[in-house]
């Protein structure tokens, strides 16, 4: 349930459930969240629950981006181009990671606490569908509360201040 969600309720749905200050603005009517997009969470800010809008995942390990930037350079190499691996290392777009499976691991172990804690409202998630006609793509099986697809949250964990390289082209 972390790669493909959908919210569709409005602002006040969300401050009523979780009595929260509201710093969405406008939330569209029907948003489906993919990872590395901005999506709402609500958090606790200084004492208080807000409802904000943050970018969806979470920072990679630096080994996945050292695997990563490893494998750009030896294509690089293959190609009989010259590699600086630590500018490389530095450029290496961190996409970032949407579950988090290892809670004993010491890269998340910073960010478990209360103060990282959230819940993410959803209303529909998806998952590929494991009854689906092999070869080819596999299409995504929705799954809600009810038909009625009834306003729900499940916990999350938010990182302030992540700033990292997302796209090569943006440098952002």
């Amino acid at each position: 349930m972390c790669n493909l969600y959908n919210v569709s309720t409005n602002q006040e749905a969300i401050r009523r459930l979780t009595k929260s200050f509201d710093r969405l603005g406008n939330l569209q009517p029907s948003l489906d969240v993919y990872p590395d997009q901005m999506a709402p969470i609500v958090r606790n800010n200084g004492g208080e629950r807000e409802a904000a809008w943050v970018r969806w995942g979470m920072p990679s390990s630096q080994k996945a981006l050292m695997d990563a930037a490893s494998k750009r350079a030896d294509k690089m190499r293959a190609k009989g181009k010259d590699v600086d691996f630590n500018e490389l290392l530095k450029m290496e777009p961190d996409r970032g990671t949407t579950n988090i499976r290892r809670v004993d691991s010491k890269h998340w172990r910073r960010w478990l606490g209360e103060a990282n804690r959230c819940v993410v409202p959803f209303t529909r998630f998806a998952e590929p569908d494991p009854a689906s006609a092999g070869g080819g793509r596999i299409p995504n099986a929705w799954f809600a509360g009810d038909e009625s697809e009834p306003l729900m949250f499940f916990a999350g964990i938010w990182v302030k201040d992540w700033e990292c390289v997302r796209k090569v082209k943006e440098g952002l």
